[in-house]
């Protein structure tokens, strides 16, 4: 999708609402010529925006006939018809029967579309992927947003004093991290990312580099580990080989499958990190958005 039919799309779409919208509106809230809009728009979408904006207003108009138990002309103004008359031949050379008719006997709400954009109940439009997002995808996703993250929490950590990181953070579940502080939680999700790191390579992993670690000893590891983990999870979804078994040396002998040390990984990681998040914030630092990865994803 192209940025111009982008800013389009949020353009109608926060217009729905305004039956007197015109195409030039809508341009001029783009600053753009109306002639470059619609040239843009027709390219990228197959629909001149006029055209564009009258089918997903007569998708919803389909969509209250269905639900609202109102008149026709009322649903008629809302998409923009000064008439009944007008709104009945429009919606009857889209659907091949008049809103009457349809509402008696209702088909399909959508209309063919080149750019699969649609009216998306109750107000809204729903645009169809760019690419194809598989579940292995998400998961290299979800552990590079970790990595990532993890690194702007260091950073923001740096900035803080002894008695700032060593600070009790009082929140906590049993079994998980006793006596928590900011560093001590910041040093075990860099840990947790190179001990698996390690046992995926053969390696052994010394916890007691975890003892009041400073900020930079935690950014140099994490540099490596960090990209290395993300790699290695990534291989694993790529060659289908989550169900792997993973032994973990030790008194206990224990085997895992790769798909469940992931899982593991970040489940724990969320739960310290949303607490390194509030601890981050109490301490002045807050521009990570609580560390929720809904718009790093996106």
């Amino acid at each position: 999708m192209t940025d111009v039919l982008a800013a389009f799309v949020s353009a109608l779409a926060d217009a729905l609402d305004e039956p007197g919208v015109t195409g030039d509106d809508l341009a001029t809230r783009l600053r753009l010529s109306r002639s470059h809009l619609d040239r843009m728009v027709a390219a990228a979408a197959g629909e001149r925006p006029g055209a564009f904006r009258r089918r997903i207003l007569l998708e919803r108009s389909a969509y209250r006939l269905l639900t609202g138990p109102g008149h026709i002309l009322d649903v008629a103004v809302e998409a923009g018809y000064g008439s009944h008359e007008a709104f009945t031949r429009a919606f009857g050379r889209a659907y091949g029967v008049p809103p009457n008719a349809w509402r008696g006997r209702p088909d399909r709400i959508r209309l063919a579309a080149p750019s699969g954009i649609h009216f998306h109940p109750p107000n809204g439009l729903r645009i169809p992927a760019r690419d194809k997002v598989s579940s292995m995808d998400l998961i290299r996703s979800i552990v590079d947003h970790h990595v990532w993250l993890l690194g702007e929490m260091l950073d923001q950590a740096a900035t803080l004093t002894d008695e700032q990181l060593d600070r009790s953070i009082e929140i906590s579940v049993e079994g998980i991290d006793a006596d928590p502080t900011l560093r001590s939680l910041l040093s075990r999700l860099v840990g947790q990312l190179e001990m698996w790191h390690a046992n995926l390579t053969g390696q052994e992993y010394d916890f007691a580099v975890e003892q009041d670690e400073s900020v930079q000893s935690m950014h140099r590891r994490l540099r490596e580990a960090g990209p290395a983990f993300a790699g290695e999870v990534a291989e694993l979804c790529g060659n289908d080989r989550l169900d792997e078994l993973i032994v973990c040396p030790g008194e206990n002998v224990e085997v895992y499958t790769a798909g469940a040390m992931v899982a593991h990984v970040l489940t724990f990681a969320s739960y310290r990190r949303t607490l390194v998040a509030g601890a981050l914030h109490d301490a002045g630092c807050n521009d990570l958005d609580s560390g929720d990865p809904i718009r790093w994803i996106s």
